[in-house]
Formats: C-alpha cells, structure tokens, sequence
C-alpha cells in the first residue's frame, strides 16, 4: 500500500523479492515446528507468503511470530559439510544452518541432526552415510520429508516414521544414501521432556 512521504507526496510500498519471500516461510515454518501454528495456519500463510508483491504483506504474516533469536542474522549455510569421527558424538542443534549435501562417516559414534529447529536455506539435502556401529538420528518436523530407500544395510536398522499427509508444504527433502553396519539410522520428531525437546 502506498505512504505518504516527508514531502507530501506517495511513495510506493517496496517489493519483496523471493529471498524475502523464501525468508518469511522458513520462519513461518519454524513456528509451525514449534507447535505456534497449526498446519492449516501454516498451508493458509505460506501460500500467501509465496503470492505476496510486497514487503509490508511479508511483514503482516509473520508479525506474531518470534524471529531469529537475539535477531541475529541467520547464518550463511555451507554446500558441502563433513563429519569423519570415531568414538565420539556429534551434534547440530538449533540455528543451524542446513548444507546441501553431507559426508557423515562414523564408528562407534553418534550424529544427531536436528532439523526442527535448524535454518533451513536449501529445498535438499543429500547425505552421503558411512555408518559403522553407531547412531544417526535426524529430528524432523511437518514439511520435512527423508528417503532413505537408497540406503545399504549390513546387520543394521533404519527406523522411519509412517508417510502421513499433513497437507503442509514440503520444505526439505533429505536423501540419504551409503551404508550402515550394525548400526542404526533413526528418523523422528523431538520429544517433549519438561518443556524440552530433544
């Protein structure tokens, strides 16, 4: 909607661009992880997130959501990030920013991504797994969607949750291909503990 300006005349209301558009459904999606929206508010918002012309409509949807914490910019996300461990545990955990691709190899280890409340910048991620007796645990959330059909698996385990349509919008496909040996790749939403999730 045009303003009026200092000097009595109309200035325009700025456009937005697709990374602003892209900016506004990655926290409109966060809330939605974090149970502020329902799916329906989350279909209804995203789908005029991604129609909006202009900025101040972006604002309007997102204007009773927390944003990034302390309003920090997120951080720039890598292409390619590797974890090679032995013995240890590692962990990505909230703000993260989500690559495009992974190289996980790992023995006697556990990797845990959190996906729920990582920043989310790409439409997939590729993971590329060499997993030997140990963990992988991705933590989801509705919109996030995890093949592992192209995993090979050695006396180990692969544990995903039932394909259910939530009817919101995918924004993160994660594909994990290589191979696990008496170990286990396990795919779930976080659990509520005393206010927590982990």
């Amino acid at each position: 909607m045009p303003v009026q300006s200092s000097q009595g005349g109309v200035t325009p209301a700025l456009r937005a661009s697709h990374a602003d558009r892209d900016r506004a459904v990655d926290i409109l999606s966060a809330a939605a992880g974090d149970g502020r929206l329902t799916a329906e508010e989350l279909d209804d918002r995203v789908g005029a997130a991604l129609t909006a012309r202009t900025q101040d409509e972006l604002a309007a949807l997102t204007a009773d959501l927390p944003l990034a914490a302390d309003g920090a910019a997120a951080p720039a996300a890598k292409d390619v990030v590797r974890i090679e461990q032995q013995g240890t545990s590692t962990r990505r955990g909230e703000g993260w920013a989500v690559p495009r691709r992974m190289e996980i190899r790992s023995a006697w280890g556990e990797v845990t991504l959190d996906l729920a409340r990582a920043v989310i910048t790409h439409d997939t991620l590729r993971i590329d797994l060499d997993l030997r007796a140990g963990a992988l645990k991705i933590l989801t959330r509705p919109g996030i969607v995890v093949d592992t059909d192209s995993l090979v698996t050695s006396y180990g385990e692969v544990k995903t949750p039932r394909s259910v349509d939530t009817g919101v919008p995918v924004v993160l496909r994660v594909e994990i291909t290589g191979e696990v040996s008496w170990g286990q790749v396990l795919v779930r939403a976080p659990r509520r503990r005393l206010g927590r999730r982990a």
